[in-house]
């Protein structure tokens, strides 16, 4: 038996099958030295036994039984590259991601561990099996996942997420993340940390630092208003009453359409325009941490160093090009 199974569909995403391959391949060449069992997987599709991936290559595959025995493996849904809804719900559809969606929820209902990154946690989603569950997805997704799946909750600031017997992982180079995950939590802490340190993948928990509010508004006309409006009024930002005020709305209803499209509060829309400005100066300018934070809005690079910490878990510095 497998520790993995990999259900690479036609068209996933190619970066994230491969660093799924490369990660255990690694892991494969590096138990021994830390005196860890290699790992063993297989790679199932409904498109074997070659699958096109979304650069064109082929990776090869066995083919995804019709009715599959689940079994003590963890079940791993590389990315699907897919990055707005309508691509999203059509491509569920289609009969290769019915099957995929069918074998998961078997899997689960068996007992067994399921796993997926990016737009393939919607996959989950057609399974079923996300009700009641803390997940994860591609931040601008989240809201998407958040409203098709209502009974579950969408963390969109986590680069990981593990509830029971699903672990989901953010936008598609975090299943790096996902993998080093899922290494730790079969292998142990030594033989992941080995991977990690050899392939120079540094332990990251949190999307909130890659988070850009202008792709929050995906098509949405009053979200891309607000970020307009929040940006153009720095360092200055207007307070959510004030906001309010000017669409003519109360705060609760404009809380309720900024938490509908994008899974945020109003202030957390506000502070992630904040924090991104800081960001780009930071990145981009010689200012001082204090000039930056009086930019954006901030009584100090306290006031700023405690909320980046807070959102994301980053400092301002580390922001800084190294010269």
């Amino acid at each position: 038996m497998a520790d993995f199974t990999i259900l690479v569909l036609s068209g996933a995403y190619a970066t994230s099958v491969a660093a799924t391959l490369d990660i255990l391949q690694a892991a494969s060449t590096l138990a021994p030295r830390v005196k860890a069992p290699r790992p063993t997987w297989r790679i199932l599709s409904a498109d074997a036994p070659s699958v096109q991936l979304s650069n064109g290559m082929h990776v090869q595959a066995a083919a995804l039984p019709k009715r599959p025995r689940p079994d003590g493996s963890t079940w791993i849904v590389p990315g699907l590259g897919l990055d707005h809804a309508g691509v999203i719900a059509t491509r569920l559809t289609q009969d290769d991601a019915q099957r995929a969606a069918r074998a998961l929820a078997a899997q689960v209902a068996a007992g067994g561990q399921v796993a997926a990154s990016c737009s393939a946690v919607f996959l989950l989603q057609a399974a079923g099996v996300l009700p009641g569950r803390c997940v994860t997805t591609s931040w601008w997704l989240a809201p998407t996942l958040q409203q098709w799946e209502p009974a579950c909750t969408v963390d969109a600031n986590r680069m990981v997420c593990a509830d029971g017997p699903i672990a989901t992982a953010g936008a598609a180079f975090a299943q790096t993340d996902l993998m080093l995950h899922l290494l730790r939590t079969r292998f142990g802490v030594a033989l992941a940390d080995a991977v990690g340190r050899v392939l120079l993948i540094d332990g990251r928990h949190a999307q909130a630092p890659f988070v850009v509010p202008a792709m929050l508004a995906n098509g949405n006309a009053l979200i891309a208003q607000l970020v307009a409006r929040i940006e153009g009024a720095l360092p200055n930002p207007p307070s959510v009453q004030a906001l309010a005020d000017e669409l003519a709305m109360s705060q609760r209803t404009l809380s309720r359409h900024v938490r509908e499209a994008t899974g945020r509060s109003t202030l957390a829309l506000v502070q992630s325009v904040r924090l991104n400005r800081a960001r780009m100066l930071i990145e981009s300018s010689r200012m001082t941490i204090d000039r930056v934070a009086e930019a954006v809005g901030y009584e100090d690079a306290t006031a700023l160093r405690r909320l980046m910490r807070k959102v994301s878990g980053t400092n301002p510095s580390q922001y800084r090009p190294a010269v």
